[in-house]
């Protein structure tokens, strides 16, 4: 059984983030059951979000496609060159946008969704999807929260990938 618990406002909140999520993918092989899982625990975790789910790149379709998420119903198929996450995934780095409405190109899933924080998973030097996390609140996500996530996503994209 898991508990979640969520300490946000702790210096050491990604610290102990990043053990529970390592220990939540230990042992098991399956990429969606994983993604499923992290999903469902970050979700739970970072407070004010209303969205947090995982893009993975079709190299047969040529964009990224849905993958696990929480929240409501999403877009399914995002071209590389449009969004936050085709920004992310194109460029290779973590997006971190506070008002989704100036983002030039921004694909408005949910009208609520203000604020964005994108960052592209990373094996061998190939971006293979992305972890979009939105909020209903403008600046919800910080540079703590970008700088945090993408190391604990650069560690888990290698094992999981």
């Amino acid at each position: 059984m898991w508990i979640i618990q969520s300490n946000y406002s702790s210096d050491h909140f990604y610290q102990d983030l990043e053990k529970e999520l390592c220990s939540l993918i230990e042992g098991e092989r399956n990429l969606y059951a994983n993604l499923a899982n992290i999903s469902s625990w970050v979700y739970h975790t970072i407070p004010d979000m209303n969205w947090c789910g995982f893009y993975l790149w079709s190299e047969t379709d040529k964009e990224l496609i849905l993958g696990p998420f929480q929240g409501k119903p999403a877009c399914i198929r995002i071209k590389p060159e449009r969004g936050v996450c085709g920004s992310a995934y194109s460029t290779s780095k973590t997006q971190l946008v506070e008002d989704v409405h100036l983002f030039p190109g921004h694909i408005s899933c949910d009208s609520v969704s203000r604020s964005e924080l994108v960052i592209p998973l990373i094996k061998n030097n190939t971006v293979l999807g992305v972890l979009d996390l939105d909020s209903p609140h403008v600046s919800r996500f910080k540079k703590r929260d970008a700088e945090n996530l993408e190391k604990i996503f650069n560690k888990i994209s290698e094992i999981i990938f």
